[in-house]
C-alpha cells in the first residue's frame, strides 16, 4: 500500500503523473502496457492531465475498461465516450488499441464473455475510483460478483440509474501491476478509511481489492486516516 496526499486541485496532474510514470515502467519491461480506465469526474480530470504529458508511447498502449453502463457510446453516461473526449481524442493512440465494453448489447452475458477473452492475463495500469458506499469499478458492497474466482467480466445491477452494467471481477483487480486509486472530498473519508484501515471486508467495502495499490487523495478524502 502506498498513499500520497495533496490539494484537491492538484490531484488529477498528480494522477496523470503516476499513471505516465508506471506506463513508461511497464513498456520498459515488457515492450507494451496495458492500461484499464474507470469512469468519473476525478479520473475524467486526470485523464485531461494525462493527455498533456508529453513522451507517451501510446502506440504500444492498449486500453481497457474496468466497467461500463449499458449505453451506446456515444451516451453521456458511457465510461467510453467520457474517455474518448477527455484521452483518445487527445493523444497518438490508434484506435485499434482501444477496447470498449459492449455493455448496451442485450445479451450482456455474451458481451461479458467476449470482454474477458479480449482482456490480458494481467492489466500493467488499472485506474479505480471508490464511492461513498465503498464500491470501485461497478462492485458494490453485497454483489454476488465479489465472490466471482473464475470468470473475469460480469454483468452486474447497480444501485444507481442506469443500473444494467458490465464489470470486471476481483481476480482482474487482484491481478493487475498496479491499481492506482484516485479519492476526492469529504465523502470519501470514510469508506477510504475502511477500505484501507479496517480489517479488509470486501463485501462491504469492495474497494479493499486495491489496498496493495497507490491511493491518492485529497485531503478531505484522507482526513480520517490514522
Amino acid at each position: 500500500m502506498a498513499i500520497e496526499v495533496c490539494e484537491s486541485n492538484q490531484l488529477a496532474e498528480l494522477a496523470a503523473k503516476r499513471i505516465a510514470q508506471a506506463l513508461e515502467k511497464a513498456i520498459f519491461a515488457a515492450g507494451t502496457a496495458s492500461l484499464a480506465l474507470a469512469g468519473g469526474t476525478t479520473p475524467r480530470a486526470a485523464y485531461e492531465a494525462l493527455a498533456k504529458i508529453p513522451g507517451i508511447a501510446w502506440p504500444k498502449v492498449s486500453v481497457y475498461f474496468g466497467d461500463e453502463r449499458a449505453v451506446p457510446p456515444t451516451h453521456p453516461d458511457s465510461n467510453f465516450s467520457m474517455a474518448r473526449a477527455a484521452l483518445f481524442d487527445r493523444v497518438a493512440l490508434p484506435s485499434g488499441n482501444v477496447h470498449r465494453m459492449v455493455a448496451e448489447n442485450p445479451d450482456q452475458d455474451a458481451a461479458a464473455r467476449a470482454y474477458e477473452a479480449l482482456l490480458p492475463a494481467r492489466i500493467s495500469v488499472m485506474v479505480l475510483g471508490i464511492g461513498e458506499d465503498g464500491h470501485t469499478a461497478s462492485l458494490f458492497p453485497g454483489s454476488p460478483a465479489l465472490n466471482e474466482r473464475t470468470r473475469r467480466v460480469l454483468p452486474v445491477v447497480g444501485p444507481k440509474p442506469p443500473p444494467q452494467r458490465l464489470s470486471v471481477t476481483p481476480p482482474v483487480i487482484e491481478a493487475a501491476g498496479l491499481c492506482i486509486v484516485l479519492a476526492t472530498g469529504a465523502g470519501k473519508a470514510e469508506p477510504v478509511r475502511r477500505a484501507l484501515q479496517d480489517p479488509l471486508d470486501i463485501q462491504s467495502t469492495p474497494s479493499g481489492l486495491a489496498r496493495d495499490g497507490l491511493w491518492l487523495l485529497d485531503h478531505a478524502a484522507a482526513a480520517l486516516l490514522s
